[in-house]
């Protein structure tokens, strides 16, 4: 995972931003992405009520788990691109702990160890 603009270089393997929106201030030429897998993000409804809360961090992440369980066709870009080597979530949170990213990345791994 890494913090869109704390990209100071390209990251080996494939790149996603997983977020829903552009990161406010990057240019879309300064991200060498693989994708943009705005579907992944966190629905419109269950961002604005997290609102990086972290107090509402468990009920979030309850919530944006099963939001990706409806998601097989969305994720498959991860899964091809993680099993032919290192893959990238890149995100606009301040919030290091406490954001979408790392939800989908504890998603993606627990579905590839099985």
């Amino acid at each position: 995972m890494k913090r869109v603009y704390d990209m100071d270089e390209r990251p080996d393997g494939a790149v996603f931003l997983v977020d829903r929106l552009w990161p406010r201030g990057v240019k879309k030429d300064r991200l060498d992405l693989t994708d943009w897998l705005r579907d992944l993000a966190p629905s419109p409804e269950l961002r604005t009520w997290f609102g990086h809360d972290p107090a509402r961090w468990e009920e979030f992440r309850r919530r944006y788990r099963a939001e990706l369980a409806g998601k097989d066709d969305a994720l498959k870009p991860i899964y091809d691109a993680a099993r032919e080597g290192p893959v990238t979530l890149v995100y606009g949170a301040r919030d290091t702990e406490h954001n979408n990213a790392v939800v989908l990345r504890e998603y993606v791994d627990e579905r590839l160890e099985t």
